[in-house]
């Protein structure tokens, strides 16, 4: 599948800062591990979006966090190899579609494309590898089959394949929960702990045998589907490795989606630690409200856009707080975001000295190397008297993506 077009990414003036994120395994910020794989690259590995709603600004906040991360490794001078996959068949694609009547691979395509427009629009660096469900099917196949070999899966009637979360020693490790939490959001969140026959309630879905009105695929276990977890699983570890640095996502996929897609790796690939950091956005709010489909309050990218809201401004209004909050969004922020922005373009227009215009950018590689600090970021330039030959100016288009 394809992805979206790059945008133009200058190089950003000073030295090399090395890149902190908070590991929510290990619960504490900590230096990224940038050691190159046997390609020379770091491995970043970004869970996408489900494509049965249009792209709106929470899902875009956390894709501009990883956009970050991404351009902060550039910046250091680290070659990237980043992937996303896209769930282009499960429950809610079906759903959807049905209750609006259209195919649900139509409605598929027409997100995704919507999607690639925003991400554009935001000027986000797309994945090298942009990865269908439909498309690794087979890597799933392959994956699905290693774990029955290995004892870590198991079959119950119908068709379908379940891992055990006691195939791995550390299971649990990545999201640091207990058992109670887990079992409630993992109820929560897409689970299936009543179903009859598994060995434990928490046991996670690899392969859903094929039923009446499904899309199904041939394998040697029997037809059917793959499993949200595993996909992850397959597409991140056939291209990045079966180790690799970060593995990100929204918080809401800290568990079960992301402890059981390192768990299936793990099972598979017999190693302690899928990702050296999994890394979470924190969600969006509408005036204090979280977003939601039901509540009517979803922002939409392309609707600010054709509102005549620059893509800085939009990528401002997301960066004056902290990624890992749970943060708020309102008219109020993005008119604040545009009066910075204005306030930015008119200081930058005066000229200072070389030397000061390099110890903002400094200062600039500093904060965001901390945990992308955004916040203290933004704090650096609005206290930038000027700029000098657009030092400044080329490194806010740079490491932020936002141009003045």
């Amino acid at each position: 599948m394809h992805s979206w077009p790059t945008p133009s990414v200058p190089a950003v003036a000073g030295n090399p800062v090395p890149l902190k994120l908070y590991d929510t395994a290990d619960q504490q910020v900590k230096a990224v591990d940038t050691t190159p794989d046997s390609n020379g690259e770091v491995g970043l590995y970004v869970c996408g979006i489900t494509p049965y709603d249009s792209t709106h600004l929470g899902h875009a906040a956390t894709y501009l966090t990883f956009d970050l991360v991404q351009r902060q490794l550039l910046a250091n001078g680290h070659k990237v190899h980043y992937v996303q996959n896209i769930t282009d068949v499960d429950d809610p694609l079906f759903e959807r579609a049905e209750r609006d009547g259209v195919d649900w691979r139509e409605l598929g395509a027409s997100q995704i494309d919507l999607f690639r427009s925003d991400m554009e629009i935001l000027s986000v660096i797309p994945p090298r590898d942009y990865i269908g469900a439909m498309e690794s099917v087979d890597e799933v196949v392959e994956m699905v089959q290693k774990l029955l070999e290995e004892g870590a899966a198991y079959q119950l009637d119908h068709g379908d394949i379940y891992a055990s979360i006691h195939a791995t020693k550390q299971f649990g490790y990545e999201s640091n929960l207990d058992r109670a939490t887990m079992e409630e959001y993992f109820a929560e969140r897409g689970g299936d702990p009543d179903r009859e026959g598994k060995r434990d309630t928490l046991d996670a879905l690899i392969w859903r045998g094929h039923r009446e009105g499904e899309p199904a695929w041939d394998a040697p276990f029997g037809a059917g589907r793959p499993g949200w977890h595993v996909e992850c699983s397959a597409i991140a570890t056939n291209r990045l490795g079966a180790q690799f640095a970060i593995q990100g996502g929204g918080s809401d996929l800290a568990f079960p989606h992301h402890e059981f897609s390192a768990a299936h790796a793990e099972a598979a690939h017999h190693v302690d630690r899928m990702a050296g950091h999994y890394v979470h956005a924190g969600m969006i709010a509408l005036d204090g409200v979280k977003m939601s489909k039901s509540l009517g309050n979803l922002v939409f990218v392309h609707k600010l856009s054709e509102q005549g809201h620059e893509p800085s401004a939009i990528r401002l209004s997301v960066f004056s707080q902290h990624y890992r909050q749970d943060r708020d969004f309102s008219d109020a922020i993005l008119a604040e975001a545009e009066d910075r922005l204005a306030r930015w373009r008119e200081a930058l227009s005066n000229q200072v000295d070389k030397a000061e215009a390099e110890r903002v950018v400094e200062k600039l590689r500093a904060a965001l190397a901390d945990d992308l600090d955004t916040p203290a970021a933004l704090r650096v330039i609005d206290e930038a008297r000027g700029d000098h030959d657009g030092i400044i100016a080329t490194a806010l288009d740079g490491l932020l993506g936002v141009r003045v």
